[in-house]
């Protein structure tokens, strides 16, 4: 996995609606990053409800959340509306960019869960892997943003 104080690779995804993000384009401001298996299951329900229930405190601490899944844009925009999530989810077809991050597969077969704080100039502040833990993800990512030291 990406370890705190490598760059944050870059990527360019698409989200639910069409839309190509590029983490390059969103240099200047931190950016968090929720790897998850996929779209519709419980834990992955919960973790996307969890960044979702706290995103005026990622807002006020100036981070935008994406979150990543192998899953196609219909399923993300499907996934997105019902729980009204008020940010992007990106698909990475056959997790290209999770494998870049280092991102482990549950036990071999299916996708990881992990979350990366990066920071205004692209460095990974923060990485936690927990493939139960759906709501630590958002703890974790909170704690590195308001002590960046």
């Amino acid at each position: 996995m990406i370890r705190v104080g490598d760059p944050a690779p870059d990527f360019s995804l698409l989200d639910g609606s069409g839309r190509k993000i590029s983490l390059s384009a969103l240099k200047g401001r931190p950016v968090v990053l929720f790897f998850y298996p996929k779209d519709n299951t419980a834990i992955c329900t919960k973790e996307a409800c969890s960044f979702r229930d706290r995103n005026a405190e990622f807002r006020a601490l100036g981070a935008e959340i994406f979150g990543i899944s192998a899953d196609h844009a219909a399923s993300h925009q499907g996934f997105s509306k019902s729980l009204g999530l008020g940010y992007p989810l990106l698909s990475d077809p056959g997790g290209r960019t999770a494998r870049r991050y280092g991102v482990r597969r549950l036990l071999g077969l299916l996708p990881g869960r992990a979350t990366f704080v990066i920071d205004r100039n692209g460095i990974v502040r923060m990485s936690f892997s927990s493939a139960f833990q759906a709501e630590a993800h958002v703890l974790h990512a909170l704690k590195a943003l308001e002590d960046p030291g």
